[in-house]
């Protein structure tokens, strides 16, 4: 979420009177930093992850579940705690507030360089922040890495006693408390929800079980699935982010191209999103859920005009404001295809200035992209090539959602808070980031390329997999000049399949077939004289996510072994090799299926556990015990090998959250030399005498146990049943019994039984 803004933030109604100025103002900040910064570069890789996690509370006796609300009190714990700049950077953790009041974020401190150094510290640095995480939680309080809270909007899921229909969110599941109290994100909702005119409105597929009831939910609209009214309910998602530091600007938008092709492909491998409002969705990831919970559009700009909402969700315009009023962007009227978070609109990299024919990204750019005409004139008129004009452009067909009193009229030569404020609230799948201004003094931040679809995974190893995947996969890209581009209309495509239920196994997605074009010297020909790439050399064609990490064909390498290759080129060796060759494997067996997604895995859980009734409602009994459990395999409590395979999970509880200073001890004015030398000389004497015991002990217990085995063994030779074995007792008469063999059987010779096996 990054830092946050003290000031105030202005409601709709009056917003509305600066958002005009709010946009002409963002552009001229972008147009004047451009300028800046255009020619700004530098030599090797930083990068960084973000983590995001909620805060739950337990009853192991009631087996009772909620939100932790204290995730404000959390953040603030752990960044009193933090270590200060004099210390080892990679000790260090970046703890900031997320949207909801049970959510915290963290990053590593600094980023992390272009050393293998940098690859091995990633895993341990997540380790780090959950083991500090851990010690800032009150008995009862856990917090496992899963994407949402299954039982958001159910019952008393936020605690006893707090009231829905709240001013920010007007939700009937979910009450204000649950968003973050930082003004920012109360207006957001808000300020959501009335330009919109309406709640959000958010629908996901139910999976259907032996004794699932399809009935409409009230305000569903007599659409049936999973109904859920309210910005907590996507923003209360958790996922994994990795952000780049490029070389320079053409580099950052050459990797803004590719990785998008690769996000809904990573999204679909970390898909852990199978349950929303207490059901089984019939979806496994969250993207789409939190693409309709911000979505700001007015009926019109969504092309339902119609839809005004129904009941108390119904379109009401602020007081003194239009639904459709003049001073918003496009009137509130022009049609705007996509909600403010979705998967890219247009890819923007003018990659080796368009000259090569088989990465012209107009053969890609097949999708009715909304431009401010006047944005998008006067970014081409201060120099803007068409492709990032247009990139631009697109941003500011949205208003800026929360506009702070304090901060409307600025510098635009030394800030760009306007900018900022369009470009942060389009969330997608990836996000193409210029240098913020630069600082006298500071260091220069420089072009960035922000990947955005991954989904949080229970263990820090498998977040650190994903992430180092990732962070290879760019080396690999940029080394070998490798072509991703498949049709956005395609990549849109790629998305609708990664949300479906065990995508990453049964799913197919568009993905290029020839990633190089050869010389046509060295191209291979067929039979009849053609060449199978140069005759087609653009082709994109569904493939598995097995098929495209580990091949397809004799035409397609597939990822996973181009990353190899990349490591064997660079010499990586030893223990730095041994752990990305761990991860591949890792992530090779997710893609084909012989380990489950989180979602999958999840999904088992739910559907196998005895108080699930096959009627897709997840209870809370189950709802308890599977976060539970998430929480102590994150922990490296309780080994899993049905998620995880062989790996195994060091205990994070075994790490020492803080750096331990290895200080003098200052004994002066609270107990003299003498006394502190004689406490520790019986403490000495006392620990040897408890050893000297202990070693008694041990020898008297042999002692018990030879002689407990001599009794064992008297007892059975004294016990009249050995002594009767292989004989009947037969009454003769009220005082006599005649021992008799048994048919079939002989006396007992005195052998124990089993000897003569």
């Amino acid at each position: 979420m990054g830092v946050l803004t003290v000031a105030t933030p202005l409601t709709w109604e009056e917003s509305l009177k600066h958002s005009q100025y709010v946009r002409k103002h963002g552009v001229l900040q972008f147009i004047e930093n451009y300028r800046k910064c255009e020619d700004f570069s530098r030599d090797g890789l930083l990068y960084g992850d973000e983590l995001e996690y909620g805060i739950l509370k337990i009853n192991p006796d009631t087996k009772k579940i909620q939100l932790s609300l204290r995730g404000k009190e959390i953040l603030d714990t752990l960044n009193e705690r933090e270590p200060g700049p004099a210390s080892v950077s990679s000790e260090r953790c970046n703890w900031v507030p997320e949207y909801g009041s049970w959510m915290v974020e963290a990053t590593p401190a600094l980023p992390y360089d272009g050393y293998v150094s940098g690859l091995r510290s990633i895993e341990t640095n997540m380790r780090l922040r959950r083991a500090r995480l851990v010690s800032a939680l009150k008995p009862g309080e856990i917090c496992p890495t899963m994407v949402n809270f299954p039982l958001l909007g159910v019952g008393d899921f936020a605690g006893e006693g707090l009231a829905v229909r709240g001013p920010h969110a007007n939700s009937r599941f979910v009450p204000d408390e649950v968003i973050n109290p930082h003004p920012r994100f109360g207006a957001l909702t808000s300020n959501i929800r009335k330009r919109r005119g309406r709640n959000v409105k958010i629908m996901v597929p139910l999976f259907q079980d032996k004794n699932t009831d399809n009935t409409p939910e009230e305000g569903a609209g007599g659409t049936p699935g999973i109904y859920m009214d309210a910005m907590a309910f996507g923003m209360g998602c958790n996922c994994l982010q990795v952000t780049f530091q490029a070389q320079d600007v053409a580099e950052s938008r050459h990797l803004y191209d590719q990785l998008a092709v690769m996000a809904p492909i990573m999204l679909a491998l970390t898909a852990a999103t199978p349950m929303h409002k207490g059901k089984l969705a019939d979806w496994d990831a969250r993207w789409y859920i939190i693409e309709q919970s911000v979505d700001c559009r007015t009926p019109a700009e969504s092309g339902d005009p119609e839809n005004g909402g129904e009941g108390d969700d119904a379109a009401v315009p602020a007081e003194g404001v239009d639904l459709y009023d003049e001073r918003m962007a496009g009137g509130g009227k022009s049609r705007i295809h996509t909600s403010r978070y979705s998967s890219i609109s247009s890819f923007i990299c003018n990659h080796k200035g368009g000259e090569d024919p088989h990465s012209c990204t107009k053969l890609y750019n097949d999708v009715e992209v909304e431009v401010d005409e006047q944005v998008k004139e006067s970014l081409l008129a201060n120099g803007m090539d068409e492709l990032l004009a247009t990139h631009i452009a697109h941003l500011f067909v949205r208003d800026p959602l929360v506009v702070f009193k304090e901060h409307i009229e600025i510098d635009d030569a030394l800030r760009t808070d306007h900018f900022e404020n369009i470009q942060s609230t389009n969330w997608n799948s990836v996000r193409w980031k210029p240098p913020p201004p630069h600082k006298e003094g500071n260091p220069h931040i420089g072009w960035r390329t922000e990947f955005r679809s991954m989904e949080t995974q229970i263990t820090d190893y498998e977040n650190a997999a994903m992430t180092v995947f990732v962070v290879l996969l760019s080396r690999v890209l940029l080394s070998f000049d490798l072509n991703l581009y498949v049709p956005v209309s395609k990549n849109n495509e790629n998305m609708k399949t990664a949300h479906l239920r065990s995508a990453v196994t049964e799913g197919k997605f568009w993905f290029r077939s020839h990633l190089a074009i050869p010389d046509v010297a060295d191209c291979g020909h067929n039979e009849d004289g053609a060449c199978p790439i140069h005759d087609d050399p653009n082709r994109v064609e569904p493939m598995t996510v097995a098929e495209i990490m580990t091949g397809k064909g004799s035409y397609f390498p597939g990822l996973i072994p181009l990353i190899v290759a990349y490591v064997e080129t660079v010499g990586l060796e030893g223990e730095t090799r041994d752990k990305i060759m761990c991860y591949l494997d890792f992530i090779e067996k997710r893609a084909t299926g012989e380990l489950p997604t989180p979602a999958t895995w999840m999904r088992k859980f739910v559907t196998s556990h005895p108080d699930y009734k096959q009627d897709s409602i997840v209870p809370e009994s189950v709802v308890y015990d599977l976060a539970v459990r998430c929480h102590t395999i994150g922990l490296g409590e309780q080994p899993d090998a049905d998620l995880l395979g062989r790996v195994q999970i060091t205990p994070i509880r075994g790490i020492e959250p803080y750096s331990m200073p290895l200080a003098r001890v200052d004994t002066k004015g609270s107990i003299s030399t003498f006394k502190l030398l004689e406490r520790y000389a019986e403490r000495g004497r006392l620990q040897k005498e408890r050893k000297s015991i202990e070693k008694e002990l041990s020898a008297a217990k042999a002692i018990v146990a030879e002689c407990t085995e001599k009794l064992r063994e008297i007892d059975d030779k004294l016990s009249l049943t050995e002594g009767l074995r292989g004989y009947e007792r037969h009454r003769l008469d009220s005082s006599t019994i005649r021992l008799m063999p048994s048919p079939g059987g002989s006396p007992h010779d005195g052998k124990k039984e089993g000897d003569d096996a």
